[in-house]
């Protein structure tokens, strides 16, 4: 049975076809570079396995994905920039195997658009979701541009990008984005059963029903992903960037110029 590790995520696949994919970086889970980087090894190794049917996308602790870690203190000593970010969100939505994410706690900004690359989101009532990039004086990414419409509609998708935010697992449910809602000790287990269930389908014919169900989003993501790094980068030059990310930290209410 497969059972490998890729830095600080595992990979387990067990008896009912579902691989159990969990990082580990408790109990924030901040998007690094490493970490993105390990999710697509992972899911490479995946997609070439028969007995892999499913994904289950976890994490270890308290919180799904807190987002990218703006402290400067990135564990592997690299910044996760729009040109990785680009290359990895391709990267991870080009996985043929279906994936089920499984939302404790936060799913914030890059965290955000990490759940919303699964086919299926199962959360809790105290999950909260939130694209705050906008409140960062920054721009959404990781392809969210096409995911998160094709979730939730282009009214909702506008409204969370443009106020950045926080919706609790209730609201989630109720919008679409997740699919199922669970006591907060039981959501490894809900996105299990939905994984399962999936698994026990024809694998060939899943795959051929995703792909044809996906087709004509693959190049838009691509052409979105690349567009959203070139809209990141200026982004991050202007005082607005500084402002949003120096307000955060002092837990303020960010003062923005356009500038």
């Amino acid at each position: 049975m497969f059972d490998e590790r890729f830095g600080d995520v595992t990979a387990t696949v067990d008896d009912s076809f579902v691989a159990t994919v969990e990082i580990h970086r408790p109990p924030e889970n901040f998007f690094e570079t490493d970490v993105i980087e390990a999710l697509g090894d992972a899911y490479a190794a995946l997609d070439a396995l028969v007995d892999c049917r499913a994904i289950l996308l976890c994490s270890e602790g308290k919180h799904f994905c807190a987002g990218a870690n703006l402290s400067g203190s990135a564990t592997d000593g690299r910044s996760v920039g729009p040109d990785l970010l680009y290359r990895e969100a391709a990267r991870l939505f080009s996985v043929k195997t279906p994936v089920v994410a499984a939302v404790q706690g936060a799913a914030i900004g890059a965290g955000f658009g990490l759940a919303c690359l699964a086919d299926f989101r199962i959360a809790c009532p105290e999950a909260r979701f939130s694209a705050n990039f906008a409140r960062f004086g920054f721009h959404h990414i990781l392809g969210l541009t096409v995911t998160l419409p094709a979730i939730i509609g282009q009214q909702h998708a506008l409204n969370l990008l443009f106020t950045g935010r926080r919706v609790k697992g209730e609201e989630a449910l109720a919008i679409g984005l997740c699919d199922g809602l669970v006591s907060r000790d039981e959501v490894r287990a809900g996105a299990h059963a939905l994984a399962a269930e999936i698994a026990s389908s024809a694998p060939l014919a899943i795959r051929s029903i995703r792909q044809t169900m996906r087709a004509d989003m693959v190049e838009r993501f691509r052409v979105a992903s690349e567009h959203e790094a070139i809209e990141q980068e200026w982004l991050q030059s202007t005082s607005d960037w500084t402002e949003g990310v120096r307000a955060a930290g002092e837990g303020r209410p960010p003062r923005f110029e356009a500038r």
